[in-house]
C-alpha cells in the first residue's frame, strides 16, 4: 500500500483541531453543533482553525438537521462568508422530498465555490436511488468524495454496499474518492483497506468523554495506525 489513506476527523474548534493534527489526521471537517448532525461553522471559527493548523479543512455546509437545502440564498452567503474567512474545501450533499438529490440547489452553491474541491456528505445514505444520484451528479465540478457509511444505519449495515462501491471504482460516476464514515469502527478498517477504500472519516470514535469532550491525541493516533495497516 504504497498511498497513504486519507484520515479525517470532524473538529468543532480549535482545540480539537490541534489534537487532530497532533494525532496524524490528514484533514479536518469543520462543522458545529452535532446535536443536529454537524451544521456550518461560524467564519470566525474557521479562521481559527486555519491559523492554528496546516492540514486540509473541509467546511460543512448546511444550515438545517435534516437534508433539504432550505434557503437557498442564505446558503450561497455562507458559502461565499467562508470562503473568505479562508476555507477551500467543502462537505455538501441536498436532496429533495423524493429522497433524490436537489440539483438545483447544489448547482447553485457548487457555482459560489467556483471549483473547490467537495464532499458530498451521508444524503446520499438516505437517497432513494444512491446510482442514480452519483450518475445525476457525474461532472459536477470539485466534486471529489462521497463520504457515506453505505447505509443510513451506520457501516455495519452498509458495508456490503461500500464494498461494492469501491468495486466500482473508475466507472462513470464512481470515479470520486469513496470516503467512509458514520458508525466506522476500527475492526471495519481492514475489510474496507482490503477492499481498495484509502479514505476514513470519524467523529465520536476520537471523543472518548463524548461530543462535551475534546478530540484525543491518542485516539487519533490508533485509528492512524490502523489505517495506515501498521
Amino acid at each position: 500500500m504504497s498511498k497513504r489513506a486519507v484520515l479525517e476527523v470532524i473538529a468543532l474548534g480549535v482545540e480539537d483541531a490541534v489534537a487532530a493534527q497532533a494525532g496524524g489526521a490528514d484533514r479536518l471537517e469543520l462543522v458545529t453543533d452535532m446535536a443536529a448532525d454537524g451544521l456550518s461553522p461560524s467564519a470566525a471559527t474557521v479562521a481559527g482553525i486555519r491559523r492554528a493548523v496546516d492540514i486540509s479543512l473541509r467546511v460543512m455546509l448546511r444550515l438545517a438537521d435534516g437534508f433539504a437545502a432550505g434557503d437557498v440564498d442564505r446558503l450561497a452567503g455562507v458559502a461565499a462568508g467562508l470562503r473568505e474567512a479562508g476555507a477551500e474545501e467543502f462537505v455538501l450533499g441536498f436532496l429533495d422530498a423524493d429522497g433524490a438529490v436537489d440539483l438545483a440547489a447544489v448547482e447553485r452553491v457548487v457555482g459560489v465555490l467556483d471549483g473547490c474541491p467537495w464532499t458530498f456528505h451521508r444524503a446520499i445514505d438516505r437517497a432513494a436511488d444512491r446510482d442514480a444520484l452519483r450518475k445525476q451528479l457525474d461532472g459536477m465540478p470539485g466534486l471529489d468524495t462521497y463520504l457515506t457509511a453505505g447505509s443510513a444505519d451506520g457501516v455495519d449495515d452498509g458495508l456490503p454496499v461500500l464494498l461494492t462501491e469501491a468495486g466500482r471504482a473508475g466507472e462513470p460516476g464512481y470515479e470520486q474518492r469513496l470516503l467512509v464514515g458514520g458508525g466506522l469502527r476500527l475492526e471495519h478498517v481492514p475489510v474496507l483497506r482490503g477492499a481498495g477504500v484509502d479514505a476514513f472519516h470519524i467523529g465520536g470514535a476520537v471523543r472518548p468523554g463524548g461530543w462535551g469532550e475534546p478530540v484525543s491525541v491518542e485516539a487519533v493516533a490508533e485509528w492512524r495506525a490502523a489505517v495506515d495497516g501498521s
